[in-house]
């Protein structure tokens, strides 16, 4: 099955040890990709319950989907051109972009795993907020769902809520 231990610090920091390639000194982590069933939900969770900002919006009418690049950046700094408007939005750190593929919200089979049920992988996107409570106040004001409330099962203080 595997180890039964995760790595030591030691041999995480030797695995680690060798410094970056100079070559990839200007990258940055720019964007996680999320699916989305229906934009007409997730979006407005994305900025209603969680305050992030419409970045830019992409259609691609022939493979029939589009993109909603959502961020915490200030809405007055978004570039009103649409080509100056895309080439800001790819320079902002760590975005998600959404992924609608067109027709799925009014498809009842549709259906995307999470990964937090068998087979396990994708776990979720992780938003720091400064009251952890208070956070999940609001959320349960909102009515949002939650996988995981601060102070239930073993790990307290952290609160997971469900994308729509």
């Amino acid at each position: 099955m595997g180890e039964t231990t995760g790595l030591t610090n030691s041999e995480a920091e030797e695995l680690c040890k060798k410094s970056p390639d100079s070559s990839t000194k200007d990258f940055i982590f720019q964007q996680t990709m999320y699916r989305i069933k229906d934009p007409r939900k997730s979006l407005p969770f994305y900025t209603g319950v969680l305050g992030m900002t419409l970045l830019q919006k992409l259609d691609f009418t022939e493979a029939k989907f589009s993109l909603y690049f959502m961020g915490y950046e200030n809405s007055s700094d978004v570039p009103n051109d649409s080509s100056e408007r895309t080439k800001w939005a790819m320079s902002r750190k760590a975005t998600i972009e959404l992924t609608h593929n067109w027709g799925t919200e009014s498809d009842p089979s549709q259906k995307y795993h999470t990964g937090n049920t068998d087979p396990r992988g994708f776990g979720h996107i992780g938003i720091m907020v400064p009251d952890v409570y208070a956070a999940c106040k609001r959320f349960e004001n909102l009515g949002v769902d939650f996988v995981k409330k601060p102070d239930d099962g073993r790990m307290k203080g952290l609160a997971f809520i469900k994308d729509p």
